[in-house]
């Protein structure tokens, strides 16, 4: 059973930082992309950052420049660094793995999500 477990989330006053870290507990399992998600209030989710297994990321527009995501593949740990934080990056932010135990189809998974608020 796959379990990702997220923290560093919390409240922060805009222009602060924040860094969150993720850590899937797996065996045999191979993992592909490694991402972050974010939910508003009253939105829907939507991906904020993604890294890859060989480290190629990409960004939402909305977080270019502020935030950089990174991966410790010996730690099965990604992490979202997030500076300059705005009060619009308040949402949950969901940690999301893409892949498989071995010889399994790649799927996603998906952390309980941790709470950022940025006031202003």
């Amino acid at each position: 059973q796959v379990q990702l477990v997220e923290s560093g989330g919390g409240l922060v006053q805009a222009g602060g930082s924040l860094r969150l870290s993720c850590t899937a507990s797996i065996s045999s399992f191979s993992i592909n992309n490694m991402a972050w998600y974010r939910q508003p209030p009253g939105k829907q989710r939507e991906l904020v950052a993604r890294i890859g297994s060989g480290g190629t990321t990409n960004y939402a527009e909305s977080v270019k420049g502020r935030f950089t995501i990174s991966r410790d593949n010996a730690k099965n740990t990604v992490y979202l660094q997030m500076n300059s934080l705005k009060v619009e990056d308040t949402a949950v932010y969901y940690c999301n793995i893409y892949g498989a135990p071995y010889g399994a189809s790649s799927r996603d998974y998906w952390g309980q999500g941790t709470q950022v608020t940025v006031s202003s």
